[in-house]
Order: C-alpha cells, then structure tokens, then sequence
C-alpha cells in the first residue's frame, strides 16, 4: 500500500506540472489573443478588457505556483478561485452565438465545456491539500487524462 501511495504522488506530481503549463500557456494567451477571451466575458463585467488581462495575471501565477511543490496549495486555491470566477464567461459562450464565432465554437461546444469545470475545480483542490480522501484521489487520477485530452483539442 506504501508503494501504491507513492506512485499517486508521483502521479500527482506529473498532474501538477502538466495543468501548471497549461494553465501558464492559456494565462499568456489572454495577452497575446485577448479578443477570444473579451468575446466570452459577459456584457455585466465592466471593463472587460482589464478582467481579462487581470485573469490572464491570476492564472499565470497560479500556474507558476503548481510547478513548485512548495507552493502547489497556494497554486491550487488560486485555481480554484479563477474557475470561479471565470465559470460566468463559460455560461455566456452557451447563450451568446456571437462569442461562439469569436470562439470559433458552437453551442454544443459550449456545452461540453460546462462539465469539464468540475473536474478542473475538483483537481485544483486534490492539489490545494496534502491529503485527500481516495474518493477525490480516484476522481481526479481517472478524470485528469480525459480532461486534458480535451482541452487540447481546444
């Protein structure tokens, strides 16, 4: 069981550094292709340009903190914030067909994208804590490549 205990770490570890690139590459992009990312911000979001650059900054930095083991939790509540505040975008780009184009996506799209928050909130926390339940170490080990997979094809 020792050893099994150690591989989840392991894997863990690779979950970590895998989602902080990416979470890196996506934050890089609100400054290098802001359009995509201002399309999808909901019209109630007053200065919709400057959130976006400001969830680009959040999501960078929260990226940097889960490559580094001693800072991982901090990346993992930093994650879990930005999901939250930017599930509100994600919820706009099912209703509004003129974020789809800018998003080069259609509706169904939209819709898939929905549920894969969850297992991205869900991970952001197994990494916030040193410990978890099996349950939510199980979740996130079988629910990680799925995810990623998908958010490739983005």
């Amino acid at each position: 069981m020792k050893n099994f205990s150690k591989y989840i770490q392991y894997y863990k570890s690779i979950a970590a550094i895998t989602l902080g690139i990416m979470y890196i590459a996506v934050g890089i992009k609100h400054f290098t292709d802001p359009e995509i990312f201002i399309a999808i911000t909901p019209p109630f979001v007053y200065f919709r340009e400057a959130a976006v650059y400001f969830t680009g900054i959040i999501e960078i930095i929260g990226g940097a903190l889960l490559l580094s083991k001693k800072h991982r939790r901090d990346g993992g509540v930093l994650i879990i914030i930005l999901l939250l505040l930017v599930f509100p975008a994600n919820i706009y780009l099912v209703f509004s067909q003129e974020a789809q184009a800018v998003f080069q996506g259609t509706r169904s799209d939209a819709l898939i994208r929905l549920p894969f928050q969850i297992p991205l909130i869900v991970i952001a926390y197994w990494h916030s804590k040193k410990k978890t339940s099996r349950w939510i170490e199980l979740f996130c080990i079988l629910s990680f490549p799925p995810t990623i997979i998908y958010f490739l094809t983005l």
